[in-house]
């Protein structure tokens, strides 16, 4: 089965990706990293300009309507251009808020901000670890605490983290929103497409690296020759690009599990697709990784160089919000052993 783009998801992809092109997101990255998040909240704003933090919020507060295709489309140029902050978390918390309904007039202030960009939000599932990420810069990150969500507006001294742009620290508890075996429904569906769009990162992140690398490999010479004329590197780029390749549709197709399920108001049988999508992408990012970093040479474990940025960023998504192990756990539940 082959997912195609419609003319009007690919035109949205481009013109992202001119204008993160622009916008020199590595000097925004490295600023984030420092703690400066002026120059990524400029680029946020322009990201919510362009619609992108609305395609996961409702039309009656300002938003499309969840639509998880353009989702994808438009967090895959977000993974290729490095964009800083909690995106992924923003778009989690406004399906958090979506799913569980009433919270009291939340919905009211927080997702017409979510949309206009007016609000960086973060969001963590304690289930999952202590941290948060960039809760220090964020106007509020939602914690969910087994089956209770509360709004905090802190957080505690930012955590050392493979990615310098991804700033992680623990959260004082902020005030109870909501509680009750709701919370922790909403929030299953919250992480899963928390899942998905960092699935949708590290494929950008992976195309980004296979391009460098390629456009690389050609400019260097060995014995007068560019490097990329030789069988080792081609089979290794060749290899790299196959796990992209075979990672892309099962990222989109999870994205129309999402959709389907989502109109027919089984929001949660997509978990399966998103897991399976979760671990190609990963994987395959961080397969470019390593690749980017062996055939740069001794050029690749500098920091001043901009690749450095993706690398990590690559090893840090495959890991975020479900390592591997438990995303093939979900696709692969171990057996029950038979009673006797």
């Amino acid at each position: 089965m082959r997912f195609l783009l419609d003319a009007e998801q690919a035109e949205f992809g481009r013109t992202l990706g001119r204008m993160l092109a622009a916008a020199d997101t590595p000097a925004a990255v490295r600023a984030w990293g420092a703690g400066d998040s002026a120059p990524g909240s400029a680029v946020w704003r322009r990201l919510a300009g362009a619609g992108v933090f609305g395609l996961a919020v409702p039309e009656k507060y300002g938003g499309t309507g969840f639509l998880p295709v353009e989702l994808v489309v438009s967090f895959v140029e977000l993974g290729r251009y490095a964009v800083p902050g909690p995106v992924v978390e923003t778009a989690a918390a406004a399906v958090l808020l979506e799913r569980l309904g009433d919270t009291g007039g939340l919905a009211d202030i927080w997702r017409p901000a979510i949309a206009a960009g007016d609000a960086m939000v973060s969001y963590a599932d304690l289930a999952r670890g202590p941290y948060a990420l960039d809760a220090a810069t964020a106007d509020v990150t939602f914690l969910v605490d087994g089956d209770t969500l509360r709004a905090s507006d802190g957080s505690g001294p930012v955590q050392p983290s493979v990615d310098p742009a991804r700033r992680l620290a623990r959260c004082p508890g902020g005030a109870v929103l909501a509680s009750g075996p709701a919370v922790r429904a909403a929030a299953a569906q919250a992480d899963d497409i928390a899942r998905l769009l960092t699935a949708a990162q590290a494929l950008g992140v992976g195309r980004r690296l296979l391009d460098d690398t390629v456009a690389y490999v050609k400019q260097r010479t060995q014995f007068g020759v560019a490097i990329g004329s030789f069988q080792a590197v081609k089979h290794r780029l060749a290899d790299v690009l196959l796990a992209l390749e075979f990672a892309e549709p099962l990222v989109y197709g999870a994205a129309v599990e999402v959709a389907g399920a989502s109109q027919a108001g089984t929001a949660d049988a997509a978990g399966v697709g998103i897991a399976m999508a979760k671990v190609a992408a990963g994987e395959a990012a961080y397969a470019a990784a390593r690749a980017a970093l062996q055939l740069h040479g001794a050029l690749g474990y500098t920091d001043e160089l901009d690749l450095s940025l993706w690398i990590r960023k690559a090893r840090a998504l495959r890991n975020a919000w479900g390592t591997p192990a438990e995303c093939r756990a979900r696709v692969l539940p171990s057996p029950v052993a038979p009673t006797r």
